[in-house]
């Protein structure tokens, strides 16, 4: 059985779970997930891994209450304990000294793209990361984006912070950024990772989608 830490609405229909996994908090690496099951008899679901502590034994798993099994886990109370958290699952994201990397990301991809951002630092590249919402209430981890990168941009389709529209203006961003980008990343839903490989496509740079439930 894994206990149940924390778990919270951090902001409209995201939730943060945080669990205690030993073991697989000592495998975890950036762009994996784990499985999880609400209880004996659950559907089984993936979720991708926001942050893990290998000496405390905790893994934090950030999703979107869209059915009813993610409603279920929105739903479980801090202190009980789950049956099932299998991983960690995946190729993990590739990282290496690319240069300047351009983290374009929304939705519960913020979560998810925090280690890979993190581990882009400490391997000596540049980070910048561009984050994408309807509006500014629907932002989090702004803080632990802030720490590891070198400049952020926000985009909000009601302008409320950051630059007003959507993904079609991230070649105006990277021009603002005067930076020349060597590696996209793209976290987040389907219509991002569409959209934004969209985008970067005539830029010609090389751009890495990563398909996280």
């Amino acid at each position: 059985m894994y206990k149940l830490i924390e778990n919270q609405m951090i902001v409209p229909n995201i939730h943060l779970m945080r669990l205690e996994a030993p073991i697989v908090a000592k495998q975890m690496k950036p762009g994996q997930f784990v499985i999880l099951r609400a209880d004996e008899v659950g559907e089984r679901i993936p979720l991708s891994v926001s942050d893990w502590d290998a000496e405390k034994g905790t893994i934090t798993v950030i999703f979107m209450n869209v059915g009813s099994t993610t409603n279920k886990l929105a739903l479980l109370e801090s202190g009980i304990s789950i049956p099932t958290v299998v991983g960690p699952l995946g190729n993990p994201t590739e990282i290496e000294k690319f240069g300047t990397v351009l983290c374009l990301v929304g939705c519960y991809g913020i979560g998810s793209i925090y280690p890979i951002a993190r581990t882009l630092k400490e391997k000596g590249n540049k980070v910048i990361i561009v984050v994408e919402a309807r509006s500014s209430f629907l932002f989090f981890w702004e803080d632990r984006l802030e720490e590891v990168s070198d400049k952020i941009f926000y985009i909000t389709r009601d302008g409320t912070k950051g630059y007003r529209g959507h993904v079609g203006i991230l070649p105006e961003i990277i021009k603002s950024a005067n930076e020349t980008i060597d590696r996209i990343i793209i976290n987040g839903c389907t219509f991002l990772l569409k959209r934004g490989s969209d985008v970067s496509k005539p830029l010609g740079i090389k751009t890495v989608v990563s398909l996280n439930p």
